[in-house]
Protein backbone atom coordinates (compact mmCIF):
# COMPACT_ATOMS: atom_id res chain seq x y z
CA UNK A 1 0.00 0.00 0.00
CA UNK A 2 2.84 2.39 0.84
CA UNK A 3 4.38 2.02 -2.61
CA UNK A 4 0.98 2.63 -4.18
CA UNK A 5 0.69 5.92 -2.29
CA UNK A 6 4.27 7.00 -3.05
CA UNK A 7 3.92 6.14 -6.75
CA UNK A 8 0.62 8.02 -7.09
CA UNK A 9 1.32 10.97 -4.83
CA UNK A 10 2.64 13.37 -7.49
CA UNK A 11 -0.35 12.77 -9.79
CA UNK A 12 -2.72 13.15 -6.82
CA UNK A 13 -1.23 16.51 -5.85
CA UNK A 14 -1.11 17.81 -9.44
CA UNK A 15 -4.82 16.95 -9.83
CA UNK A 16 -5.81 19.63 -7.31
CA UNK A 17 -3.84 22.50 -8.86
CA UNK A 18 -6.26 23.48 -11.63
CA UNK A 19 -8.64 21.78 -14.05
CA UNK A 20 -5.63 21.55 -16.38
CA UNK A 21 -3.74 19.87 -13.53
CA UNK A 22 -6.54 17.33 -13.23
CA UNK A 23 -6.27 16.55 -16.94
CA UNK A 24 -2.48 16.26 -16.69
CA UNK A 25 -2.82 13.98 -13.64
CA UNK A 26 -5.31 11.83 -15.53
CA UNK A 27 -2.80 11.28 -18.33
CA UNK A 28 0.04 10.78 -15.82
CA UNK A 29 -2.03 7.99 -14.27
CA UNK A 30 -3.26 6.57 -17.57
CA UNK A 31 -0.49 3.98 -17.95
CA UNK A 32 -0.01 2.89 -14.33
CA UNK A 33 -3.63 3.07 -13.09
CA UNK A 34 -2.57 3.88 -9.53
CA UNK A 35 -5.58 3.57 -7.21
CA UNK A 36 -4.41 6.37 -4.88
CA UNK A 37 -3.98 8.80 -7.79
CA UNK A 38 -7.30 7.73 -9.32
CA UNK A 39 -9.11 8.42 -6.04
CA UNK A 40 -7.71 11.95 -5.83
CA UNK A 41 -8.22 12.63 -9.54
CA UNK A 42 -11.93 11.82 -9.08
CA UNK A 43 -12.10 14.08 -6.00
CA UNK A 44 -10.32 16.95 -7.78
CA UNK A 45 -12.45 16.59 -10.91
CA UNK A 46 -15.58 16.77 -8.76
CA UNK A 47 -14.32 19.89 -6.97
CA UNK A 48 -13.48 21.62 -10.26
CA UNK A 49 -16.83 20.77 -11.83
CA UNK A 50 -18.62 21.90 -8.66
CA UNK A 51 -16.68 25.16 -8.86
CA UNK A 52 -17.85 25.85 -12.42
CA UNK A 53 -21.47 24.72 -11.97
CA UNK A 54 -22.00 26.39 -8.59
CA UNK A 55 -20.07 29.46 -9.78
CA UNK A 56 -22.44 29.89 -12.71
CA UNK A 57 -25.41 29.58 -10.36
CA UNK A 58 -23.95 31.94 -7.74
CA UNK A 59 -23.19 34.57 -10.39
CA UNK A 60 -26.95 35.05 -10.82
CA UNK A 61 -27.15 36.53 -7.33
CA UNK A 62 -25.80 39.97 -6.57
CA UNK A 63 -24.96 39.27 -2.95
CA UNK A 64 -21.59 39.29 -1.25
CA UNK A 65 -22.90 36.77 1.32
CA UNK A 66 -23.70 34.23 -1.38
CA UNK A 67 -20.37 34.84 -3.11
CA UNK A 68 -18.32 34.55 0.09
CA UNK A 69 -20.18 31.40 1.10
CA UNK A 70 -19.42 29.91 -2.31
CA UNK A 71 -15.71 30.76 -2.09
CA UNK A 72 -15.38 29.44 1.46
CA UNK A 73 -17.09 26.19 0.46
CA UNK A 74 -14.83 25.67 -2.58
CA UNK A 75 -11.65 26.60 -0.69
CA UNK A 76 -12.49 24.16 2.11
CA UNK A 77 -13.14 21.31 -0.36
CA UNK A 78 -10.00 22.10 -2.35
CA UNK A 79 -7.79 22.56 0.72
CA UNK A 80 -9.04 19.39 2.38
CA UNK A 81 -8.45 17.35 -0.77
CA UNK A 82 -5.00 18.80 -1.36
CA UNK A 83 -3.88 18.28 2.25
CA UNK A 84 -5.07 14.66 2.29
CA UNK A 85 -3.21 14.00 -0.98
CA UNK A 86 -0.02 15.52 0.44
CA UNK A 87 -0.39 13.46 3.62
CA UNK A 88 -0.92 10.27 1.62
CA UNK A 89 -4.46 9.69 2.84
CA UNK A 90 -7.54 8.61 0.90
CA UNK A 91 -10.25 10.65 2.58
CA UNK A 92 -13.28 11.92 0.69
CA UNK A 93 -13.90 15.66 0.73
CA UNK A 94 -16.77 16.74 3.00
CA UNK A 95 -20.38 16.65 1.75
CA UNK A 96 -19.75 15.66 -1.89
CA UNK A 97 -16.76 13.29 -1.79
CA UNK A 98 -18.75 10.05 -1.85
CA UNK A 99 -20.80 11.35 -4.77
CA UNK A 100 -17.65 12.29 -6.70
CA UNK A 101 -16.34 8.73 -6.30
CA UNK A 102 -19.64 7.31 -7.56
CA UNK A 103 -20.20 9.79 -10.41
CA UNK A 104 -16.65 9.57 -11.75
CA UNK A 105 -16.11 5.86 -11.13
CA UNK A 106 -15.04 5.40 -14.75
CA UNK A 107 -12.05 7.71 -14.22
CA UNK A 108 -9.19 5.33 -13.46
Amino acid sequence: MNTTIENGKSAAIVAYLTIIGTIIAYFMNNDTKNSFASFHIRQALGIHITYFVLGAFVSIFDSWMVSYSFWIFIIILWGYGLVTAIQGEQKEVPILGAQFQKWFSTVN
